[in-house]
């Protein structure tokens, strides 16, 4: 492949001039088995490049324990790309933002309580090098520069968001130097003063990152870095949506004349996302700003392909005005997989949290309730459990912290429940004279913080108290939900429940399976596993995602086990498989 160079205002490709047109898709957002789909349907618009993150917190889940198969394979997919004749961008991070869990900084971290992020802090930077050695060793022989496709290597990201150390800039650019990386290194920031001056260096290649007023934006950019090439590095087709929110849509013909408008002016970019995919698992991000704001598990983004991958109008506008500006594409023989409805599932069998502990997992016993990462648990649902004796006249129950939600029960009845920013149920109880009162609380990690100053957001409940008196005396039971498999569904479901609960069915498939949309009408909030696979999260009285994608990988012909993890209450006894996504 092509080496990428640049002089004064322009690319070069191999000394001929060139101009990077790209998209965003981020191999971890989408099932392993659809990557060429979705590749393909970016070359057949018309794009020369792919851009994508790495996931680190993915990579290296556990410390010093590193995962690049499956739909971690970053290899493959960038082999994937070249087959298909696509450059690659790539932003390893090691912080990425892109509303992923931490902005794709390891929860491990946590536990380094002295330990300062994304600056000069030589601990923090030893474990980021640990992470590019195994991450490089896969990159480097696919650079563009040893015949592969990897054209360009952003150092950090959007970093001046965040801060201003340009020594520790230095340093990321000196480790991917260290382990062999000699592509196009570049930044990528906000168009503004404070952005730019903070996360630029001056010896490499500066980008911006905008959705709207390009000609606004490239003057601010060039103002700061004259004489280099205008490049859109995030250039925003849509946008992410927040629990409470409505879903996010953007005009197709006003995102492509925009993009026109680029090109006729000499501009590089990449849509921000081309294609978006899914926040599979407990992998969402979130923001806080005036308050805690948790992504949705869909990350459709309003892009150029849906969710499940399938052409939108913005797809078939932009793909327009790259043959006005280049002339005309070969026909599209890509086309949107077939959905199909496979109607309602009756959830047959059920277990109870509490009858489910055994099986699941084990208890840690702690004077006061701490915050996970501190008994090293980084995702997914953790259960405070406690006796408090009698007498006790009627007070309030109190906490210092819940994050990020915390469903309450009382003698193993469901109480109320509290949010992290939103919402606070007024729970109150006595204790009677010889009496003890089971108190349970369900805490869930809704996703920790992916941008701006609060990004170490630890997880689960701080200082648990009956008025003003403290408790103590607890246990600790990490429900990570990675392996469901040892549950023993004993009860027969009749449909309602109001304590949390595991609901259990099985739908049946024959032939090839499609992909499909779960909805889960009368369920209140929880997690959806088909054949193992965690799907994400659903929050049906917050919105506005009502659907969860199922892609045809994760099922099979025949048998199709379907676990709901509710973690509120319910009154139905089935979900149901539909044809259209429903998010918003």
């Amino acid at each position: 492949m092509a080496v990428l160079t640049y002089k004064g205002d322009k690319f070069y490709l191999d000394n001929e001039e060139y101009t990077i047109i790209s998209g965003s898709m981020h191999y971890f957002r989408i099932p392993r088995e659809y990557w060429h789909d979705r590749l393909l349907k970016l070359k057949q618009c018309g794009f020369n490049t792919v851009e994508t993150y790495t996931c680190w917190n993915l990579h290296e889940k556990e410390e010093g324990v590193f995962d690049f198969k499956g739909m971690l394979d970053i290899g493959t997919y960038i082999d994937e790309a070249k087959e298909l004749g696509l450059n690659v961008i790539l932003r390893p991070g090691p912080y990425i933002c892109a509303e992923w869990e931490m902005g794709g900084l390891p929860a491990w971290l946590l536990n380094y309580r002295e330990m300062s992020v994304r600056c000069l802090d030589e601990t923090f930077l030893s474990k980021v090098e640990n992470y590019y050695r195994e991450l490089l060793s896969i990159v480097v022989p696919r650079l563009s520069t040893n015949g592969g496709n990897v054209i360009m290597l952003q150092i950090e990201n959007e970093y001046g968001s965040y801060g201003d150390d340009h020594e520790y800039m230095r340093r990321i650019a000196e480790i991917y130097k260290k382990n062999g990386v000699d592509c196009l290194l570049f930044t990528s920031d906000g168009a503004c003063d404070s952005m730019l001056q903070g996360g630029t260096l001056p010896e490499y290649l500066c980008t911006a990152n905008f959705g709207s007023r390009p000609e606004e934006n490239f003057k601010k950019l060039e103002e700061f870095r004259p004489g280099q090439p205008k490049m859109c590095t995030e250039y925003w087709c849509g946008w992410f949506d927040h629990w409470y929110e409505e879903h996010h849509v953007r005009e197709a013909e006003e995102l492509a004349r925009l993009f026109k408008d680029m090109l006729d002016s000499g501009a590089s970019l990449n849509f921000y996302m081309f294609h978006g995919g899914t926040n599979f698992g407990f992998m969402n991000g979130a923001n806080y700003y005036d308050k805690y704001e948790p992504t949705v598990t869909s990350y459709d983004y309003n892009a150029l392909l849906s969710e499940a991958g399938d052409l939108t109008p913005a797809y078939y506008e932009v793909r327009k005005m790259i043959e006005e500006k280049y002339g005309e594409l070969p026909p599209l023989t890509v086309k949107n997989s077939e959905k199909k409805a496979y109607g309602k599932v009756k959830l047959t069998e059920k277990i109870s949290i509490f009858d489910a502990l055994k099986y699941i997992s084990k208890p840690v016993a702690v004077p006061a309730p701490e915050f996970t990462e501190d008994i090293g648990q980084y995702y997914g649902y953790t259960l405070y459990s406690t006796e408090i004796d009698g007498p006790r006249d009627e007070n309030t129950l109190n906490f210092d912290a819940v994050h990020d939600r915390a469903v309450v029960l009382l003698n193993q009845k469901y109480a109320g429940y509290y949010e992290r920013t939103r919402h606070c149920d007024d729970i109150k109880f006595a204790v009677k004279k010889g009496e003890k009162l089971k108190l349970d609380i369900l805490c869930e990690n809704m996703g920790r913080v992916n941008y701006g100053p609060k990004i170490l957001d630890r997880k689960g409940i701080k200082g648990v108290r009956m008025g003003l008196q403290n408790h103590f005396g607890w246990n600790m039971y990490p429900l990570t939900m990675d392996n469901l498999d040892n549950l023993e569904f004993s009860v027969k479901n009749d449909g309602e429940s109001s304590v949390p609960t595991f609901f259990r069915g099985v739908m049946n498939i024959e032939n090839e399976p499609c992909d499909t949309f779960v909805k889960l009408d009368g369920f209140t909030k929880g997690i959806v596993i088909v054949n193992g696979f965690n799907l994400g999260r659903y929050y049906n009285p917050a919105g506005p995602q009502k659907t969860l994608y199922v892609p045809a990988p994760v099922l099979k012909n025949g048998e199709n086990e379907i676990i709901v993890f509710e973690s509120d209450k319910t009154t139905a006894d089935s979900v149901e498989f539909c044809d259209k996504p429903i998010l918003g």
